[in-house]
């Protein structure tokens, strides 16, 4: 399978805005927030690592982002 830069993009931006948002929950929260801090670490730390994660990956094959020379017609 290619490996895809986009894709990877798209997994990577929610994963780090909304494990940010949990990690921020988590030292901030107030009221009943802070009595599901443990569970807002563990979600924001799991989506930042998920995030990390998906950049990993085999480096880019230069003939899947070739173009095709044989149709030069749009």
């Amino acid at each position: 399978m290619a490996d895809n830069r986009v894709a990877r993009g798209i997994v990577l931006v929610p994963c780090l805005l909304l494990g940010g948002a949990f990690l921020a929950t988590a030292a901030w929260g107030q009221g009943a927030a802070a009595e599901n801090r443990t569970l807002a670490i563990g979600i924001g730390s799991g989506l930042l690592l998920a995030g990390w994660l998906s950049q990993l990956g085999g480096g880019s094959d230069p003939s899947v982002t070739k173009p095709d020379e044989s149709d030069s017609s749009p």
